[in-house]
């Protein structure tokens, strides 16, 4: 799952990057709310935790834009403001939750989850594909030979592509969603994760494969 966070506290910022990251998130840092505005015209986010008090754009004129231009996705407002009014402000303007800092981090990953689950409700908690079955809940890859837990990158990638079974995911597609457009890794990182996940689908005789579309991408396809 891939998240947004808009905080300008460079300090705060890259202690929730570094929890996020730990708790299994994907995260892109911004820190003013026009750089926010921008990123999230990609549509590539699973929820945006948001500060109020920001340079350029502040949080409240984002949400705003944000929800004008129809965009659903789930808001955690952040505020060193703990009024009433500011609340009620925030979620009038389509904020899904707030947060008054400073907050817990039990508390900010509960929030998380809770807001974000709405998108997820109706989701089935496990991908299946053939003999091969993949838990969002543990992060595990299982067939009748057993068990392996993935690493979060490893998860993504074969959660995309078994919700997409057949279909040629481009590795540009991997990039944007797994690691993020500010990224310094190389595309051949792809290849790096395909290969180890390919050695877990042997181990696991799993009646699936992944295949390579060259110059195009990977897709998951059941063995023949």
């Amino acid at each position: 799952m891939r998240l947004l966070l808009a905080e300008d506290e460079r300090e705060l910022s890259n202690a929730l990057v570094t929890i996020l990251k730990h708790s299994n998130y994907s995260v892109d840092a911004v820190y003013n709310g026009a750089d926010a505005l921008d990123y999230l015209e990609t549509g590539l986010y699973d929820g945006v935790i948001l500060d109020i008090m920001m340079p350029r754009v502040d949080g409240i004129e984002v949400l705003r834009r944000l929800r004008a231009a129809g965009n659903a996705v789930p808001v955690l407002l952040l505020t060193a403001k703990s009024e009433v009014d500011d609340r009620v402000l925030g979620l009038d303007c389509g904020a899904d939750d707030y947060l008054t800092k400073p907050f817990a981090t039990r508390e900010l990953l509960a929030r998380i989850r809770a807001m974000t689950r709405r998108r997820t409700e109706n989701a089935s908690p496990v991908l299946t594909i053939r003999n091969l079955t993949l838990s969002r809940s543990t992060f595990e890859l299982s067939t009748e030979k057993g068990s392996l837990r993935l690493a979060n990158r490893e998860y993504q990638m074969i959660e995309m592509m078994m919700e997409n079974p057949g279909q040629v995911i481009p590795v540009e597609r991997f990039m944007e969603k797994i690691w993020g457009y500010d990224s310094d890794a190389e595309t051949n990182v792809v290849w790096v994760y395909i290969s180890s996940l390919r050695k877990k689908l042997h181990l696991l005789d799993a009646q699936v494969q992944i295949r390579v579309a060259r110059n195009l991408g990977y897709s998951l396809e059941g063995c023949e």
